[in-house]
């Protein structure tokens, strides 16, 4: 294989004049150029004879072309692929909400307008940020079948996600309940309690977050029950567990409400003979489950 030859040039000229930077240079047939002096080797002056050497680099135009060649590919495939659809998937289900996830939303140049949540064909009035990655459906029917998907409102257009069919709990079916703990003093309950949750086959997490469905606890207190005020979480006493295996079906969270510290007393806690009047948990309107 035959390697091509460079052609190297080089041209003699005279210098003619040196002024403010830039050297007048005079061809052996008569030609004036003007060339920069700073780049002319020291101890140049008029009359100076100078030999210019001009070699082709085409080791350096290929790399500038291929980095040419890479950034328009790059803003190319930036600006021409469309977004893609979101997949969304059961994250959890209990007798009256359903909780959905999707990965983080591949959208590429488009512009995220908004996301909106269906359910059974009806569309939700459920505000989901555009940086949100789950969404809960509450106030279901027990025991009924829904269908849910989600549809992106985008500046590339209408995205719809593939769509969920899901069936809500029976009363029966305890699998659903997550429970936090916070605030039970008695040495030793939190752990009878967490084998109690695994014997119906329920969950329980350290850290209390929006998927929680209750908040146990013997006092109304603490970081944790001000979150769950907040987010609207049901705070309940250790009793609830204990009907709930007892009966082999969920209870009504309001007959278990951990009532606020009275101002002479201790916390109070509302009992299964109670009324379920709750002046101090979570109260959502109407709108939380009581389950």
């Amino acid at each position: 294989m035959s390697v091509a030859t460079q052609e190297v040039t080089s041209v003699q000229f005279t210098v003619g004049k040196l002024d403010a930077g830039m050297a007048i240079l005079l061809s052996p047939d008569h030609h004036l150029v003007e060339f920069p002096a700073t780049i002319l080797p020291e101890g140049i002056t008029t009359g100076s004879i100078v030999n210019l050497t001009i070699e082709r680099n085409e080791d350096e135009e290929r790399r500038l072309r291929e980095e040419f060649v890479s950034i328009q590919e790059d803003i190319f495939k930036q600006f021409s692929t469309p977004p893609e659809p979101p997949t969304i998937s059961l994250k959890s289900v209990t007798q009256t909400s359903i909780t959905i996830q999707w990965k983080p939303l591949k959208l590429h140049s488009a512009d995220l307008r908004g996301i909106d949540v269906y359910r059974s064909g009806q569309k939700l009035s459920i505000q989901v940020p555009g940086f949100s990655t789950s969404c809960k459906l509450s106030g279901l029917d027990v025991a009924h079948d829904y269908e849910i998907w989600i549809s992106l409102r985008t500046s590339a257009g209408i995205l719809v996600s593939n769509r969920v069919n899901v069936k809500t709990h029976t009363l029966e079916n305890l699998s659903g309940i997550n429970i936090s703990f916070a605030a039970i003093p008695h040495e030793g309950e939190v752990e009878a309690l967490q084998a109690l949750l695994k014997r119906i086959g329920a969950n329980w997490t350290d850290e209390l977050t929006t998927d929680n469905t209750h908040l146990v606890c013997s006092q109304a207190r603490g970081p944790k029950y001000e979150r769950a005020v907040e987010w609207n979480i049901p705070v309940v006493s250790p009793d609830f567990l204990r009907a709930c295996e007892t009966n082999g079906k969920v209870q009504p969270a309001h007959l278990y409400y951990v009532m606020p510290a009275a101002k002479s007393g201790s916390p109070e806690l509302s009992g299964a003979g109670n009324s379920g009047a709750y002046s101090g948990g979570p109260v959502g309107g109407g709108q939380r489950t009581t389950y």
